[in-house]
């Protein structure tokens, strides 16, 4: 691409690009950061304000029944599961990631260990997101019974270290830091050859790539609403278990939500049947009411125009940074291939925080992550072809006149 108004040209030919009028996003900021919290819905305001003022501030405790609170969790696993491949009645909405990983990676502990119990093995990439790591040195620590955590420092290792000794293979789809995607097909079929159970950590999965959990026969999941889906800050995360294994988990943390009949008040637990077994304690009904207003935009549309879109968006950002940013010490990587590729484009460089705090200041909102790496992610639902040419002309500016040498863009903030 030459200019801009072929860039321009493409967004009238968009048939998504009026789903950007739903966001609250001011037209002087591309954000290319939903990978990490996407833009508000125009709707979640509203819907806040309703909950607050109206089912809250009048309906009260009787909003539990009367607004459907208690039913939430549920309900918005419905409207979520076709964006992963998930059936009616295997998804629930509910607590963080981490707290989803720890029921479902123990659930499947305890299903490897009544199966066969010398298989005491975690499979995970020394790259994916240190909290899912933590997660499980954790249970390993509570557990005490030999368990051990085998992390690959390369992708292409990960078939030779899923061997007989392997329980769980705790794979995160899209890699955070490279934007690097898993044949999640082929890995699960290799997980289940040797025995063990495929779980995946969809967070840059949902609602920025095609996934067919069902279809590729995996065993557990986990995801998170605030980022591709756009459903606010903290806002809940997601588990999937399907049917067949639903009666066969051990809720590690059996709260009164996940009781077959909460409001017996029974002194002794007896889990749910069903997917209403993961649920835990009572739910952040407001948080969870915007939840809603991300999943409503992707009923009006699928995920093969979303992920088309993407795609188209991330090859421009890889094609317009290396011939217009040429020579000025980026490296990409990401993968090339779209079959190897999410929806975020990262590159190296040597100042990457500096130069990431000086493209903010421009307007353009990315975010760093160690070592050296900026993060660029698309969100087709309000991101557009002009917006990434804008994006990479600034990024040219900010590296040809060294604006990021600026003494504040080196200062660090808590969270970059």
């Amino acid at each position: 691409m030459n200019d801009r108004h072929a860039a321009l040209a493409l967004d009238r030919a968009d048939p998504l690009a009026a789903r950007r009028d739903q966001f609250a996003l001011a037209p002087d900021t591309i954000y290319l950061d939903g990978n990490s919290l996407g833009v508000p819905p125009k709707a979640s305001a509203a819907r806040a304000q309703a909950v607050i003022g109206g089912e809250w501030g009048e309906g009260l405790i009787r909003s539990w029944n009367t607004a459907g609170w208690f039913a939430l969790p549920r309900h918005l696993g419905n409207k979520l599961a076709p964006l992963i491949g998930a059936a009616e009645d295997e998804v629930v909405v509910t607590d963080t990631i981490s707290i989803n990983l720890f029921k479902a990676l123990s659930a499947a502990l305890r299903v490897q260990n009544a199966r066969d119990p010398k298989r005491r093995v975690i499979v995970s990439e020394r790259s994916n997101f240190p909290s899912d790591l933590y997660i499980a040195q954790g249970l390993i620590e509570q557990l005490d019974r030999g368990y051990e955590l085998r992390l690959v420092d390369d992708p292409s290792e990960l078939p030779a270290a899923i061997r007989e000794d392997v329980a769980v293979a705790m794979i995160t789809h899209v890699n955070y830091r490279t934007g690097e995607m898993h044949d999640m097909r082929a890995l699960t079929e290799h997980i289940h050859a040797q025995g063990a159970l495929a779980l995946w950590d969809l967070a840059h999965s949902a609602g920025a790539v095609p996934v067919d959990l069902n279809g590729v026969n995996a065993d557990y999941a986990v995801g998170c609403t605030y980022k591709y889906l756009n459903g606010g800050p903290g806002s809940p995360g997601f588990v999937w278990v399907p049917r067949r294994n639903q009666n066969t988990f051990s809720q590690p943390l059996s709260g009164w939500w996940g009781h077959k009949s909460p409001f017996e008040m029974n002194p002794q637990y007896r889990p749910d049947d069903g997917i209403g077994r993961y649920l835990c304690g009572t739910q952040p009904i407001i948080s969870m009411a915007l939840v809603e207003c991300g999943l409503d935009v992707f009923l009006q549309t699928g995920m093969p125009a979303i992920r088309e879109k993407s795609l188209a968006l991330t090859d421009l950002f890889i094609e317009l940074v290396e011939t217009r940013c040429a020579g000025l010490d980026l490296t990409l990587v990401t993968p090339r291939e779209h079959a190897r590729r999410g929806s975020h484009v990262s590159f190296e460089h040597p100042h990457g925080y500096e130069v990431m705090q000086a493209l903010i200041a421009r307007g353009v909102i990315g975010d760093y992550r160690e070592p050296r790496v900026l993060r660029f992610g698309f969100t087709p639902l309000y991101i557009g072809y002009a917006d990434v040419w804008d994006a990479v002309e600034t990024l040219r500016d900010v590296l040809a006149t060294e604006q990021w040498r600026k003494p504040e863009f080196a200062a660090r903030g808590a969270v970059t």
